[in-house]
């Protein structure tokens, strides 16, 4: 518990820090690009991230989760057949990449080199997941924190030094933002392929055992295939949400541009500015995968209780200040981006949105970790069909238009979380009460 308690808070202090910087990178986008520009910008970012899902095929979930369910003799064997497929994987992608983006519509309306710099993304963030999970397995977090930080830091650096010195048209901004995050993510991935290596080299003078192959890839699949089919899910969703939402908008009568400078403000502000406390969330998430599936595989079920207990008591402790401070302060915060009431109340109507996203992060972690990966996919599909549903219910109205879209957001949020808890509380054997969680058959 002690390693558990140290990553959280080791990787809290640098996420702060990266968090931070990634508020700098989204003023400079704010100032450079544009309401419309950031509309697009934000518009695209989905698509890109479902890429990086599909690359990723959430190798760091299943590697972390077997590297610390297993004795460390066994490491290296795990690293080798979580790189063959890696490898495997990576090749097969590439060439589906290289043949479908031309046709990929999503990408038409920005510059032509856009497409061919989103294909490096692949072969980066495949081998970097393999790092990452493996680091996350051994508990050894300070790296990960290290390459969540280099990777804000790069694109901050990158995005002020390109748009200070070049003089530059709205296209080519765009290109300069997209490409800012690739490099970015290329940097991370120098650096932890790095100490991989260094680390690889160390388990080769360890003594080691075998295990079989078919098992390892059998375990490493089991995990991430159905991770992988949850987040497809959820980068589909997102990669859709954009346009379901400005064509909502349109609908009502808002013009197309109008609709995307309305979404920029939403999803490039009072996002941003929301979710800026996530990052206790995401270390809570990133530590709590293979502390959960270690003490579940040892059936440890008042540790779990325990664990889960501290989990939600801290992200209240962190959350509702959070959501009283950024209603309070929503007209100064978002002035900083653009001068525009509009932003400070989506601001402040998404606080539901915020708070209940703060807690899904960590619970869908508990949920890998005990093995309920059908069970949070489950949760995410109804959470959608809600939100959507409301989406184009109420967004098309001209007395509801975006805070119909708001609305939607909030009540899926509120959905999800309370699915993903209600399944905790039954798979540990907890109760809810008035004062708190208690123990069943106690």
């Amino acid at each position: 518990m002690a390693i558990f308690y140290k990553g959280i808070l080791f990787l809290a202090l640098s996420a702060f820090l990266g968090e931070g910087v990634e508020f700098l990178v989204n003023l400079i986008l704010a100032k450079e690009l544009g309401k419309h520009g950031l509309g697009l910008y934000m518009s695209i970012l989905p698509s890109i991230y479902l890429l990086v899902l599909l690359s990723s095929f959430e190798l760091p979930v299943s590697i972390s989760k077997f590297v610390a369910e297993k004795e460390e003799k066994y490491h290296r064997n795990i690293l080798y057949h979580a790189i063959t497929i890696t490898i495997i994987f990576t090749s097969i992608l590439l060439v589906l990449a290289v043949i479908l983006m031309p046709f990929i519509s999503v990408f038409d309306g920005f510059h032509p080199y856009t497409r061919w710099l989103i294909i490096l993304l692949i072969p980066v963030i495949s081998f970097t997941s393999v790092a990452r999970g493996y680091f996350m397995g051994r508990h050894q977090m300070g790296k990960i924190a290290i390459a969540n930080f280099v990777r804000k830091s790069i694109q901050l650096v990158l995005l002020f030094v390109l748009f200070r010195f070049i003089e530059i048209d709205a296209e080519t901004s765009l290109l300069i933002a997209i490409g800012s995050f690739i490099g970015s993510e290329i940097a991370v991935f120098l650096y932890l392929c790095y100490t991989l290596i260094i680390q690889f080299q160390q388990l080769k003078r360890m003594p080691f055992s075998n295990l079989n192959r078919k098992a390892v890839r059998k375990s490493l699949l089991a995990v991430s295939a159905p991770t992988t089919g949850l987040r497809l899910f959820s980068a589909l969703t997102g990669a859709i949400q954009p346009f379901l939402i400005k064509v909502a908008l349109v609908k009502s009568g808002l013009t197309d541009t109008i609709a995307t400078e309305h979404f920029g403000m939403l999803m490039g502000v009072a996002v941003s500015i929301g979710f800026f406390p996530a990052f206790i969330a995401h270390s809570l998430m990133t530590v709590l995968i293979p502390a959960v599936s270690k003490t579940y595989s040892l059936k440890d079920y008042s540790t779990l209780q325990k664990m889960l207990s501290q989990v939600m008591m801290l992200t209240f402790l962190y959350g509702i200040p959070a959501m009283v401070a950024f209603y309070v302060f929503a007209p100064q915060l978002t002035s900083i981006f653009f001068e525009s009431s509009t932003a400070a109340v989506y601001l402040q109507m998404l606080w539901p949105f915020f708070l209940f996203h703060f807690f899904v992060m960590p619970m869908q972690a508990f949920l890998i970790g005990l093995g309920l990966i059908k069970e949070t996919f489950i949760h995410g599909i109804w959470s959608t069909i809600v939100t959507f549903s409301i989406i184009i219910i109420l967004a098309p109205r001209p007395e509801w238009r975006m805070e119909g879209v708001i609305i939607a957001m909030n009540t899926g949020s509120v959905l999800l979380a309370l699915l993903h808890y209600l399944t905790i509380c039954k798979k540990i054997g907890v109760s809810i009460f008035m004062n708190g969680l208690i123990q069943k058959n106690n």
